[in-house]
């Protein structure tokens, strides 16, 4: 068997088929997609944007966000939810879950319709599961719960605009990792009133790259129609859109901020101010954003 290997090798390339060169018209097409453009590298445009402080006050317990409504700012921590005076910095208010209870991770929050709400999941366990609190910011009562359940992702921040819900839910590249699944899987969705998923998008890779090993933190949809997100520990604010194709959303701008990423929340009653946090200090820092020029504004 073994004298007759190459002569079953000799036979194998003989009937190989021969390489059919390519024909002119194949080459002028070649040559014609080689001289299309190409589109620039991702990377993080800057524009000298940058935020002004405005005043900061210490928040206990509030390492994760903060929630702003027209007479008062709530600071965040994992099951913690202190109210405070706009004006003063004053704690007026409290709750607070037991450790190792349901509530095991609040993030992003929001005061909207007359409700505080809060972004939960149970970061870093896997797997991974999210819901909606819902709080009387008057009384600081829980009123509500809607259990996500098991989501691609654990939900960082959600609003409601235009009759959807908008959410993230971010994966990771240490604690909470999902084997299979690093923080490029980090991504935003649209949700009917129902929680039934409409569209959903990633970040550019650019952004992506800023978040060391975690993931988008905070976000919110601006005055001007555009995104704004930061992420777990630069000083940075990125200005995002939803892309005219294609299911990664656009980057615009960064804009430098007095705080360290993390959750925060626009103020309904100052123009382009927001309301951030610091984890070290755990002091909410109040800035104002300046509003962008009409050349980022449009496409």
């Amino acid at each position: 068997m073994l004298r007759r290997l190459p002569v079953l090798l000799l036979l194998l390339v003989t009937a190989l088929p021969a390489a059919v060169p390519s024909s002119p018209a194949v080459e002028e097409e070649r040559a014609w997609l080689a001289s299309l453009p190409t589109a620039p590298v991702p990377e993080l445009t800057r524009h000298g944007l940058r935020a002004t402080e405005v005043r900061r006050w210490p928040a206990r317990g509030a390492n994760q966000g903060v929630a702003v409504d027209a007479g008062h700012f709530y600071g965040i921590g994992n099951y913690v939810v202190g109210k405070y005076d706009k004006r003063t910095g004053a704690r007026v208010a409290e709750w607070t879950s037991p450790r190792g209870g349901p509530v095991v991770h609040l993030n992003g929050g929001l005061v909207q319709d007359g409700v505080l709400v809060l972004a939960h999941s149970n970061f870093p366990q896997v797997p991974m599961a999210s819901s909606v609190e819902f709080f009387d910011p008057a009384t600081l009562r829980p009123v509500r719960s809607l259990s996500l359940g098991l989501r691609h992702g654990s939900l960082t921040w959600a609003e409601r605009r235009g009759g959807d819900w908008w959410a993230c839910f971010a994966h990771y590249n240490d604690q909470g990792f999902e084997p299979g699944r690093d923080q490029r899987w980090t991504h935003v969705a649209r949700f009917d009133v129902d929680w039934q998923i409409r569209e959903s998008w990633l970040f550019p890779p650019q952004v992506v790259a800023t978040w060391g090993k975690s993931s988008c933190s905070g976000g919110s949809w601006g005055p001007d129609g555009l995104l704004y997100v930061t992420g777990h520990d630069a000083r940075e604010l990125y200005v995002l859109r939803l892309p005219r194709m294609g299911s990664v959303l656009e980057y615009v701008t960064t804009i430098e901020v007095p705080f360290e990423g993390q959750s925060w929340a626009w103020d309904p009653a100052e123009e382009r101010t927001i309301y951030g946090i610091v984890r070290r200090t755990r002091e909410v820092v109040v800035a104002r954003i300046p509003a962008l020029p009409d050349s980022l504004r449009s496409r």
